[in-house]
């Protein structure tokens, strides 16, 4: 398993992530919406938004999951976070980054991960991800790939909501 990598500016993306104010905040409907949405319109069951802070991932919003929070080292966000793009992994078993990761193999049995970096407006940072997960492998369509690129930056310019 490759542990997720850590960043070299990781001490501006953590101070970027701390200056936005919304790590252990309570769940908001803002969110919410968004993730349901993703849930519903790409039929997957699982879909966050997810805040990386030093050593765990926090999720703001959660469909399908009754976590709050994971460990940074193992998160498929915590790759997603580095991405220019969207990072897919399609099959997670036939992926040898990812295919003896403990959520893989045990709960919640990953097997599709789709993720796209959401980044703090003021310092450019990458401070969370927003992603969806199947315990299936897929392929994404180009209409899927666009749905969650619109609901990834709908959740961005939430994070970026002036407090």
């Amino acid at each position: 398993m490759q542990l997720a990598p850590i960043p070299q500016d990781e001490k501006d993306r953590i101070e970027a992530v701390h200056r936005i104010g919304i790590l252990d905040t309570k769940p908001e409907p803002r969110f919410d919406v968004l993730t349901r949405e993703a849930v519903q319109k790409l039929k997957v069951p699982i879909s966050m938004v997810s805040i990386l802070d030093s050593e765990r991932e926090w999720f703001k919003s959660c469909i399908g999951l009754d976590q709050k929070e994971g460990e940074r080292a193992v998160s498929f966000c915590g790759h997603a976070l580095l991405a220019k793009d969207m990072f897919i992994v399609n099959d997670t078993l036939k992926d040898e980054r990812f295919a003896d990761n403990p959520l893989v193999t045990g709960f919640p049995f990953i097997r599709f991960y789709a993720g796209i970096a959401l980044l703090d407006h003021k310092t450019g940072k990458a401070i969370g991800v927003f992603c969806v997960k199947d315990t299936k492998p897929r392929v994404f369509s180009l209409e899927d790939t666009s749905i969650l690129m619109d609901l990834a930056d709908r959740t961005e310019k939430e994070l970026n909501k002036e407090r």
